[in-house]
């Protein structure tokens, strides 16, 4: 039972895909019937067919080739009212149809020329309609669509004259600048900027502060005590007493980190003295228990000589 049923639901599907086709094909048909009765003159024969078809419903691309034929037979008869509605219904449907010259007589085109200078301002008053409707719901894609058809329909060969004066030419200035901010308003917004990654402030120096040098002024701290320290003998002859005076910085080792001569003897024994001081050795100065650094004071007594 249910292998019988299968069997006649597949028969009535397959039987209206070749209807279907079948009808596609004769309509199809009688388009073509229709176009070589034009060409052969026989418009009235033309006409009767493309009003049947007419009277049917047809795919759209279909519908606007029957309406124009439509419109090609009726001028042919004279009949010229009831042609212009017939291009009226071609140029609704398809704005941009123009008659091709190897199809058609001259005419023919000028009726259409004349048609389209009276219907195509009424479809443009339409179109941007919609299209600000459109952007007011901030529709943008379709907006910006809309004022583009609007803009292009403006450009047509038969309107040349028309659209340079308003009110059309005022419809494309409005048309131009809502195109153009609907078209904004629908583009996506620009990626977010890459954050910017701050480098690291470079490591600070570490500055050490120097150690400190003690001097015999600090109470806390325990002076070296020298345990060589032995000035060269003063070579010459001299007829007054000279005191001169060498400061020396004893490190944490004990030795004599730096010497200076702060009161000269002699140009000489001041260079000596100094040489003399790197082989100087102290215990070193402490500030509880610790070695420190000291600034120390020697003076130099160079007696006369006879």
């Amino acid at each position: 039972m249910r292998s019988r049923f299968s069997h006649a639901c597949v028969g009535l599907v397959l039987a209206g895909v070749v209807m279907a086709a079948t009808a596609a094909r004769a309509q199809d048909t009688d388009i073509a019937a229709a176009r070589d009765l034009y060409a052969s003159a026989a418009y009235d024969e033309a006409l009767a067919l493309l009003n049947r078809m007419h009277a049917s419903e047809r795919p759209a691309a279909e519908a606007r080739v029957i309406e124009q034929y439509r419109a090609f037979c009726l001028l042919a008869l004279g009949r010229a009212a009831d042609a212009e509605r017939a291009i009226e219904a071609v140029v609704t449907a398809e704005p941009s149809y123009h008659p091709s010259d190897s199809d058609v007589s001259p005419r023919i085109r000028n009726a259409f020329a004349d048609v389209r200078r009276r219907t195509l301002p009424v479809i443009i008053q339409q179109k941007y309609a919609r299209a600000k409707g459109a952007y007011d719901r901030k529709e943008w894609a379709a907006a910006a669509a809309g004022f583009s058809e609007v803009l292009v329909t403006l450009a047509d060969p038969d309107l040349v004259a028309d659209a340079a004066r308003p009110p059309l030419s005022d419809v494309r200035t409005l048309a131009s600048g809502f195109e153009e901010l609907s078209a904004k308003a629908a583009a996506p917004p620009p990626p977010p900027p890459a954050p910017v990654v701050q480098a690291p402030p470079p490591p600070q120096p570490v500055v050490t502060a120097p150690p400190q040098i003690y001097t015999a002024e600090d109470r806390t701290v325990v002076p070296p005590a020298a345990v060589s320290q032995t000035l060269p003998s003063f070579r010459g002859v001299s007829p007054i007493e000279r005191i001169g005076r060498i400061e020396v910085v004893v490190d944490e080792t004990g030795a004599v980190e730096s010497a200076v001569m702060t009161s000269s003897v002699s140009s000489a024994y001041d260079k000596a003295a100094i040489a003399a001081t790197k082989n100087w050795r102290f215990t070193p100065a402490t500030v509880n228990g610790k070695p420190v650094k000291f600034r120390k004071i020697i003076q130099i007594t160079v007696k006369p000589t006879t």
